[in-house]
């Protein structure tokens, strides 16, 4: 199985907890509530999003692509 699916997969998921710990660290008052911090935590969750949807449909279309050949 090829990796970059996997990696694909394992960065979206850093995204996506990025865009989640930014928001709680401006709520406790530990980042300053500023456009640059809540766009690169809505930047952040949405691309993770995004990668994480095209990572599980890659790595799905790989694991058919490799059972159907398997079956021949």
């Amino acid at each position: 199985m090829n990796a970059v699916p996997r990696k694909l997969i394992l960065f979206a998921l850093l995204l996506l907890i990025v865009g989640a710990v930014v928001p709680f660290l401006t709520m406790i008052g530990v980042l300053e509530s500023t456009f640059a911090t809540n766009f690169v935590a809505y930047f952040s969750s949405v691309v993770g999003l995004f990668l994480g949807f095209i990572g599980i449909a890659m790595y799905v279309g790989n694991a058919r692509r490799n059972d159907d050949w398997h079956d021949y």
